[in-house]
């Protein structure tokens, strides 16, 4: 029997499918709900299920970046969407994610046990098609996904003192270990060269305001002392930042 969990906010749809669906008939059973995002990657990671249905609008959630969280960190895990959000952008980029079945609601029964067993049908073929294929494009789509979802995080964060992997990993609802290996496959560099790197530039734009004093753009740009800051700037710029300033002015 294939594992199934269905995320849904709405605890009359859990409620609704968990009971009707006829699962026996579809060699699945229910091994876990959830009604939000974040539970329902928890369950995920610790149940390891076959089947994930899911909704994909639910409050404080990127859809897109938890479906490809779950595509890119299980990659054998068969997804459905089963949402009122009508939108046929959402739904292509929804696909390229690895999305087998993006339904609409209502949903009829037929539509639910066609996309359940589609999804069974791929689970049935997986041992062979893992011997023959590539990557899958969609695992490729997911990854890249992800890493823009937590550069543009960091960009906009980078100046924090306390900005973790961790953090970013929260955000783009994956494992540490995960993240910290598409950020090194998709750039060549660790997070926290990444990171350093946005903060220099930030710094950079700062030396050319003769105001701002060292000691005032090192805390700005979330070092925690001057001399971290420097050494990190000439590491990166081959000068200290009262070179560069001079060499701008």
């Amino acid at each position: 029997m294939y594992r199934v969990i269905l995320v849904d906010d709405e605890r009359l749809i859990i409620r609704g499918l968990s009971t009707v669906v006829p699962w026996a008939e579809l060699g699945c059973e229910v091994a876990g709900t959830a009604h939000d995002g974040i539970s329902g990657l928890e369950l995920i990671r610790s149940i390891h299920p076959d089947i994930v249905l899911t909704d994909i609008r639910m409050p404080n959630m990127d859809g897109l970046t938890m479906l490809a969280a779950i595509r890119s960190e299980f990659p054998d895990i068969q997804m459905s969407v089963l949402t009122a959000y009508r939108d046929f952008e959402y739904a292509r980029q929804a696909i390229t994610l690895g999305v087998c079945r993006y339904l609409l609601k209502p949903s009829n029964l037929d539509e639910l046990k066609e996309a359940f067993r589609q999804m069974v049908s791929r689970l049935d073929a997986m041992p062979q098609l893992r011997d023959e294929e590539p990557e899958d494009e969609s695992v490729k789509e997911a990854g890249n996904h992800l890493v823009k979802a937590a550069l543009a995080y960091m960009k906009e964060h980078c100046t924090e003192q306390h900005l973790s992997l961790g953090e970013v990993a929260d955000h783009v609802y994956v494992s540490q270990w995960h993240l910290s290996k598409l950020l090194n496959r998709e750039t060549d560099q660790s997070f926290f060269d990444l990171l350093g790197s946005m903060r220099i530039a930030k710094a950079k734009e700062m030396l050319k305001n003769p105001s701002y004093r060292i000691h005032e753009i090192a805390e700005e740009t979330g070092f925690s002392d001057v001399a971290h800051f420097s050494r990190s700037f000439k590491k990166i710029t081959g000068c200290t930042p009262g070179e560069y300033r001079n060499r701008e002015s």
